[in-house]
């Protein structure tokens, strides 16, 4: 497969058809947009069949940053649309082996604490409270996330004792405050 190909294929898969493919492949920034444009197509389909190939087209990109930032993009809004953690942990798992071909060690990296960071807040909003070191594993993206838009009591104190940063600590003690306020 030559770049080209496999540019003009995401964009055919996903119906984009005013890209021009040569100016794609000439200029990273056309092409990380076009591929931001595919993720978003993929991401709305109902089918997630298709979604391994496109990662794996996605990082066959010499130029990984790009081709990084439209993977992470398709994690996050897969991940929003899950109704589980299970269904979540499944699909991630079948990305697994394309992200392990990235050749930027600290990409991969990236990509699978954006996973386990996901897998954490589907398991919160699934039901689980999680302990001290559960959280200590988590991104301060994830911490803060969870701090602006939780509604769990449990989860908000958790995060104002033991968040990494202190904005996120303030974030999550002020909404514990103001969600308590507001039941009175």
């Amino acid at each position: 497969m030559t770049l080209r190909s496999d540019v003009a294929e995401l964009l055919a898969g996903a119906g984009i058809l005013d890209v021009d493919i040569d100016d794609a492949v000439a200029d990273e920034h056309v092409r990380s947009s076009a591929y931001q444009r595919v993720v978003l197509v993929t991401a709305s389909s109902r089918s997630r069949d298709r979604d391994r190939a496109v990662v794996a087209t996605i990082l066959r990109d010499p130029h990984e940053t790009g081709s990084k930032t439209a993977v992470v993009a398709l994690v996050d809004r897969i991940a929003m649309k899950a109704t589980g953690p299970a269904g979540f942990r499944q699909w991630s798992a079948g990305l697994l082996p394309e992200i392990d071909r990235l050749k930027t060690a600290a990409f991969r990296a990236f990509i699978r604490r954006r996973i386990h960071d996901w897998l954490f807040r589907l398991s919160i909003e699934d039901g689980h409270v999680p302990t001290p070191a559960e959280l200590a594993e988590v991104t301060d993206w994830m911490q803060r996330s969870l701090a602006e838009g939780s509604t769990s009591p449990a989860v908000l104190a958790l995060l104002s004792e033991s968040a990494h940063t202190r904005k996120t600590r303030n974030i999550a003690r002020n909404r514990a405050r103001s969600r308590k306020l507001s039941t009175q």
